[in-house]
């Protein structure tokens, strides 16, 4: 999980507003008369609504998951890719379902709350919040607006909403804390490290007890892929599992350290973590193998 991920997002406000109809286009509806037919030019012929399976169809290609097995339009995933085409929140139960199911014809079978869907919920999460932060100036919505950008995989948004933000002005150390490492983490994203480094060091300093700023801290040390940077960064790690965090979130930085990596240092970075543990870091032993990343088969899913 990301590291700022789960500092910002606590609980879900809302529900969402109403259920999408099984018949909604996908498109922006035409201009109709009363008589749902379309006026061109003083003549009027019949909008051809598509047929729910064709819809389902459609959506399912749009957010690459057209190899998900189920067509039918009473599968969960058809309301699900509606809501999310017409930029409503999911529930939370819609996110577990997503969360629970795969697409076993994939090469690491995924699980259907990734790639294009994952960027259009963070998307809509996203622009959630920082309409919350605008309408009632609660700055903790800042932590997760900014949050969910880095999850749509758009750090550039994360940092300019919190570019101008006084920290002097701001009396919670935990804010201060939460703000600065959402922002370090938007500069890791564009692999501005030195100021990723710089957030985090200070996210540090007002809240020393916290594990995510050490996680991101451990993260971008692995990320300047310089040998001796890898044991700082597994110090890092440790003092954040001192302080709660999960070994399995770390193990999920390291992955996706690995996954953006050239293939000298996929090899570098892999032969670090078997040197280290062999048992725990078995899977790391597939990035030795002369093969086309991973990376490259993500771009497919995610992109």
């Amino acid at each position: 999980m990301d590291e700022t991920i789960a500092l910002a997002v606590d609980k879900y406000v809302e529900i969402l507003k109403s259920e999408v109809e099984s018949g909604a286009l996908l498109s922006s509806e035409a201009d109709t008369d009363g008589d749902g037919q379309k006026q061109n030019g003083g003549e009027n012929t019949e909008t051809v609504t598509p047929a729910p399976e064709e819809q389902f169809a459609s959506l399912k290609s749009k957010y690459g998951v057209s190899d998900y097995p189920d067509e039918s339009p009473s599968s969960p995933l058809y309301a699900i890719l509606q809501q999310l085409e017409q930029g409503e929140r999911l529930d939370p139960t819609d996110i577990a379902w997503l969360d629970e199911n795969h697409i076993k014809t994939r090469w690491d079978e995924p699980k259907l709350f990734s790639g294009k869907i994952l960027k259009a919920y963070h998307k809509i999460e996203a622009t959630f919040y920082e309409q919350e932060y605008k309408r009632t100036g609660n700055k903790w919505d800042l932590p997760s607006a900014s949050s969910h950008w880095r999850g749509a995989k758009k750090p550039e948004h994360a940092l300019t909403l919190t570019a101008h933000l006084n920290l002097e002005e701001i009396k919670e150390d935990k804010l201060k804390s939460a703000l600065l490492t959402t922002r370090g983490g938007a500069f890791r994203d564009i692999h501005d490290l030195d100021e990723a480094e710089q957030c985090a060091r200070q996210a540090i300093e007002h809240q020393p007890d916290s594990h995510h700023p050490y996680t991101l801290m451990g993260a971008i040390c692995y990320e300047r892929h310089e040998r001796s940077k890898y044991s700082e960064g597994d110090g890092w790690f440790k003092e954040a599992i001192k302080r709660g965090a999960s070994p399995n979130d770390h193990d999920a930085e390291i992955k996706r350290v690995i996954k953006s990596a050239d293939k000298k240092k996929r090899h570098e970075v892999a032969e670090h973590l078997l040197g280290k543990d062999p048992v725990h870091y078995e899977w790391a032993k597939e990035y030795l193998i002369d093969k086309a990343s991973p990376k490259d088969q993500d771009a497919e899913i995610s992109e």
